[in-house]
């Protein structure tokens, strides 16, 4: 999915290894930044999380979301997260076990109702370029169907239907239903069509690093285990956390 991407590049800390950490700051409630510039969001508390398991450092950078697999190929950058892990990806990305459940979402303005992306009859769809939405909405209506809207990111795509520019936005449940909730007053229709597939989000890493993967594995498990996973996910979704696959 398009989602926000994580990026990290390694250095040679005095006391421990320190990561870069690349955000793609558009990507509410994953991560993204406040008035004050600070980063913020739930793949932030978590990077800091196993981090801290792990014993290495991380500081964030805002890193835009184009590209950004191509930072990691080059080197510029050692891993990317809040990337839905697809089959496509893992050609050219090593993926770490999945550490959030997600699927596709359609939001609606309150006057459209629909069960499935086919109900919309009529109207344009907004999407983020290359996101799974994206490829969802392309199955749908057609990948050059003028009635798909693709934007940089996903705050583009949403003000995009908060002015009624277009009537659905398709992206990831966990971005939409943050969005939906706080802007109560749209009275925003949310449905997932039976079609979406269950998918995860992964932390990937340049193909080959093992390395590095056996470290972010390690230090997801740490945390999972000892209930810090469940209680950042509480803090920015409300709800308990589900379990993980293995």
């Amino acid at each position: 999915t398009a989602c926000a991407a994580i990026a990290l590049t390694a250095s040679a800390g005095i006391n421990a290894e320190e990561y870069v950490v690349g955000t793609g700051a558009t990507y509410r409630p994953f991560e993204y930044e406040t008035p004050q510039k600070e980063l913020v969001g739930f793949d932030v508390d978590l990077m800091r999380a196993i981090a801290k398991a792990e014993g290495f450092d991380v500081k964030f950078i805002n890193t835009p979301w184009e590209g950004i697999f191509a930072t990691v190929d080059k080197g510029d950058r050692d891993i990317i997260t809040g990337i839905t892990i697809t089959d496509k990806r893992k050609q050219v990305v090593d993926f770490s076990k999945p550490y959030f459940l997600a699927h596709q979402l359609i939001l609606t303005d309150k006057s459209v109702k629909i069960n499935k992306l086919s109900d919309l009859s009529k109207g344009s769809v907004a999407v983020v370029s290359g996101s799974a939405g994206d490829v969802a909405a392309s199955k749908a209506f057609g990948k050059a169907s003028t009635r798909i809207r693709r934007f940089d990111n996903t705050p583009l795509a949403l003000e995009e239907l908060n002015q009624g520019g277009v009537v659905a936005a398709i992206g990831d449940i966990g971005v939409l239903a943050f969005y939906a909730r706080n802007n109560p007053d749209k009275h925003f229709n949310m449905t997932r069509d039976p079609a979406f597939e269950e998918q995860y989000f992964g932390i990937a890493v340049k193909k080959g690093n093992q390395k590095l993967i056996d470290k972010i594995n390690a230090g997801l498990d740490k945390v999972v285990a000892s209930g810090e996973y469940n209680k950042i996910y509480r803090k920015w979704f409300g709800t308990d956390a589900p379990k993980l696959p293995q």
